[in-house]
């Protein structure tokens, strides 16, 4: 067990010098900077990206999955849906089994895309975390996955 941190000093509280808002901004600035090269290379945003790498990989195979995954409301997965079936990349399947179920799938052309979108995130990831050594990244990566799991222990909490 990792010892507590200190209490947050509520008299000294700065907003941009606190984790949480630091997480959301890396998230915030890297996002953008993928969805800029998804777009270039891609036509797609990063969100739409994500889902197809989703999608492809077996992880989401529903709207309630990439809801739960991205944090979303259901009617945001719609629209995101929507959008890739319009351009040919995703369709709705409905389930054999419940028909009130709605699998999404990848075209062939969406899953050509999906192939592709790894490398493309890989290279802007990469971009910013080379002022990292492959030790420190790993690191991070630790305490960003301990922080994910608490944040799940603590979520009924709020």
């Amino acid at each position: 067990m990792w010892p507590r941190p200190p209490e947050s000093n509520l008299d000294d509280f700065q907003l941009c010098d606190n984790v949480a808002y630091l997480i959301s901004r890396t998230r915030a600035t890297m996002w953008n900077m993928v969805t800029q090269q998804t777009l270039a290379e891609a036509g797609v945003t990063s969100m739409q990206a994500t889902t197809l790498v989703m999608v492809n990989s077996g992880r989401c195979l529903t709207g309630t999955d990439l809801a739960r995954e991205f944090a979303i409301s259901a009617s945001a997965v719609t629209r995101l849906i929507d959008r890739l079936e319009r351009r040919g990349l995703l369709k709705r399947v409905r389930s054999e089994k419940d028909r009130r179920i709605s699998h999404v799938a990848l075209t062939e052309e969406g899953r050509v895309l999906a192939l592709q979108i790894p490398t493309i995130f890989a290279e802007v990831f990469d971009s910013v975390l080379t002022v990292f050594s492959e030790e420190e990244v790993g690191f991070l990566k630790d305490l960003l996955r301990r922080i994910i799991l608490r944040s799940q222990d603590v979520a009924g909490k709020f």
